[in-house]
């Protein structure tokens, strides 16, 4: 990383720093493993397809389908705890991963380090968001960066273990989780938000989150940008597939894309970051992304050569771009995103903002890929190969009209002040009017 990048990490406080760090890390480990998982269990312990994809469902849907609960809890008992028991439960699931073979020690497992994802993450957004202060944006930025880059060195790291054994890949990931753990439990400062504690009921505290409609409403227009980049992993390694022989050279271009998408974050984001926040708004900052994440999939529509060398090149080099563009439009929404949404909570009960936040936008992504896979089937049927390509562009568009038309900066600024009246209250201050 540069000097640059590392002095504005310093310029934090040792809790943000902690919490980049964390995040790198938890990336690391959960990367290092993941990858490999599916071929292990079809490889060395060979079972069935649909097996596969239960072990591999489990641990998606304990994820998204918990983070309201995992937010909640947050919100309600500090973030620490939740930080810990997360990192504390992957390391027993990754460890279990390695160890069992039968499938409900499997499915429990897969459980165990999905539901692990659930209780940290809306937890240390949450934290992240109150110990910037002003400068939560320039924090999530730097957070992008940590996170694309324990994406990038977890795999490569995983593929030198698991060339040993995957059971070695397992325990060491473990054990990453388990030092994090020690050094969170003796580093990590303990951290509310303003409204932490067990206040009310738990359907209380969810009633509450459920009758922010801005709130709502943005997850809804935003859930779109997270089925356009998840196409990094499911639409663009298909077409390279389609364009490049099997074996070594659809390996080397699918590597080319994902190296291309975290060098580009490490390097970029917090860059556009500032360029945007000096010229833009958070919401015109938002739009202009969201546009750019559509108009990502239009070098797809570029025809390439039927055969030879110019096929593979070809095919490679507007999936590669695409992948690029997604990475930069993506660094343009990602930091003002995350401010958003605790602006929109008015800077209470954030945690669990985040966590149905994230909910929403998984059942959004499992939909989306649904309508994703059924276009790339139906132009592969029609033959009408830019079909699947302008269904993600008009995407992005109705995505970017939705937020540009939501008014939310109305909203945001009655949230403000309504956050700032009972931080006000908080400390003895009377609000104003």
């Amino acid at each position: 990383m540069s000097a640059a990048l590392l002095r504005q990490v310093r310029s934090y406080d040792r809790s943000v720093r902690l919490l980049l760090l964390n995040q790198f890390t938890i990336n690391l480990g959960f990367y290092m493993l993941m990858p490999y998982l599916a071929q292990h269990l079809s490889g060395d312990l060979v079972l069935s397809a649909w097996v596969i994809g239960l072990v591999l469902g489990v641990r998606n849907f304990s994820q998204q389908g918990m983070f309201l609960l995992g937010g909640t809890l947050a919100d309600r008992f500090g973030y620490k705890p939740l930080i810990v028991a997360g990192c504390t439960l992957r390391t027993l699931g990754f460890a279990a991963l390695g160890l069992v073979d039968s499938m409900p020690g499997l499915l429990a497992a897969s459980a165990a380090t999905g539901f692990a994802g659930a209780l940290f993450n809306p937890a240390v957004r949450a934290y992240l968001a109150r110990d910037a202060g002003e400068r939560r944006v320039e924090a999530f930025a730097l957070f992008n960066v940590f996170y694309q880059a324990g994406i990038l060195a977890g795999p490569l790291i995983g593929l030198a273990l698991t060339q040993v054994d995957f059971s070695l890949t397992c325990l060491v990931s473990a054990g990453v989780f388990a030092v994090l753990t020690v050094v969170q439990l003796s580093s990590l400062p303990q951290a509310r938000g303003t409204d932490s504690g067990p206040r009310g009921s738990v359907l209380s505290q969810w009633r509450t989150v459920v009758a922010n409609r801005p709130f709502l409403y943005f997850a809804a227009a935003m859930t779109g940008s997270y089925v356009l980049s998840f196409q990094v992993y499911l639409a663009l390694p298909l077409a390279l597939r389609e364009s490049a022989p099997p074996g070594t050279a659809t390996t080397a271009a699918t590597s080319a894309l994902f190296a291309v998408s975290g060098l580009a974050t490490i390097f970029g984001q917090t860059r556009i970051t500032a360029w945007c926040k000096e010229r833009w708004s958070s919401r015109r900052s938002i739009t202009a992304g969201l546009l750019l994440m559509g108009a990502a999939f239009l070098p797809m529509l570029i025809p390439a050569p039927a055969t030879g060398i110019g096929r593979l090149v070809g095919g490679t080099l507007p999936v590669v771009l695409s992948g690029l563009l997604l990475a930069v439009a993506t660094m343009v929404v990602y930091p003002f995103e995350m401010d958003t949404i605790v602006t929109l909570a008015g800077n209470r009960l954030v945690a669990t903002h985040y966590g149905l936040y994230n909910t929403i936008c998984g059942i959004g992504i499992t939909a989306g890929n649904l309508l994703t896979g059924a276009a790339l089937d139906a132009a592969r049927r029609a033959g009408l190969p830019a079909l699947p390509w302008l269904f993600l562009a008009a995407l992005g568009l109705a995505c970017a009209l939705a937020v540009r038309r939501s008014g939310y900066g109305t909203e945001l600024t009655a949230a403000d002040a309504d956050g700032a009246g009972a931080r006000r209250e908080q400390h003895g201050a009377p609000s104003p009017g």
